[in-house]
This record gives structure tokens, sequence and C-alpha cells, in this order.
């Protein structure tokens, strides 16, 4: 409440007036501000560098942030894209490998079946050798039947070649 006084007292002598005394029933503070009729001064804070910097900083670092997640949300969905074509890719390889590991395995089969039923080179050589034998043999027969029916026909002549002879050919 002094203070309160001492206040007045100072505003009072910058205005030129003095102060009398007042002999109210009222207490001193409300005659203070009925006499003085003060209005709330709004008080304008400039923004200070230390706060403009942190507000920028804040700013900047909340689109910078933003923005990075974007581009990672990007490059993620991108890397993803590129990810399920590879495994469809190879998907598609290992369905036409097992395709051809299938066809492989059927030649196999083939070729087992081939190998038990053909013969060996040992068995080759032992039919040519035995075909060769019968060969032998035939031509041998066939010399033998050629000499034969050469004799026949020596004998035929001769017998020809008489005159009292009643067959004639």
């Amino acid at each position: 409440m002094v203070g309160l006084l001492a206040l007045t007292r100072s505003v009072m002598a910058k205005r030129g007036r003095t102060l009398g005394v007042v002999t109210t029933a009222a207490p001193r503070s409300s005659i203070v501000e009925n006499a003085f009729p003060v209005e709330a001064v709004k008080v304008r804070r400039p923004v200070g560098g230390f706060r403009g910097g942190i507000f920028g900083f804040l700013l900047g670092f909340s689109v910078a942030s933003g923005y990075a997640s974007y581009q990672l949300l990007e490059e993620y969905k991108n890397a993803s894209a590129l990810l399920q074509a590879s495994v469809e890719e190879l998907q598609m390889s290992t369905v036409k490998v097992s395709q051809h590991i299938r066809r492989i395995e059927e030649v196999e089969r083939d070729l087992k079946a081939l190998a038990s039923t053909s013969a060996s080179k040992d068995e080759l050589a032992r039919i040519r050798e035995e075909a060769k034998k019968i060969y032998d043999g035939l031509r041998i027969e066939f010399l033998d039947l050629r000499t034969h029916v050469w004799g026949m026909q020596q004998d035929l002549h001769a017998l020809a070649k008489k005159e009292n002879t009643s067959v004639r050919i």
C-alpha cells in the first residue's frame, strides 16, 4: 500500500498536481483508482532472436522430417515392388527348372530302359562272330550246292552227247 501511495505522488508531481487530504469513508486504494483510472497496458514483447531461432529450428526440423519420412516411404514402396517382381521372376524360373528336371528324369528313365534292352559291345562282337560263322557256313553250303549242280550239269551234258540215249532234253 505504501508503494502505491508513492507511485501516485510521483505521477501527480509529474502532472503538476498535489495531493490533498481527502476525508471520505472510502478506502484509499479506491480513491486512487477513481482519481486516476489506469488502463491495462499491453506489453508488447518483441520476438527475440533466441525464441525465433527455436521456433525456426522446430519448424525446419518438422518439415525436413516430414519430407524425409515421405521419401523413405516412397523408397520402401519402390524396393517392395522390386522385391515382389524378383520373387515372381524367381518363382517362374523355379517352375521352368522343375519342368526341365522332370524332362531330364524322363529321358534318364528311357535311357535306362534302352540300356537294359540293348546289347553291349561284347554281346555285339559275339553276335557278329556268330553271324560270320553262319554266313561262312552258308557260303560253304552254297559252294557245295553249286559244285553239285555243276556236276549234275556235266553228267547231263555227257548223257546228251551220247546218241544212243533215249532221254532228250
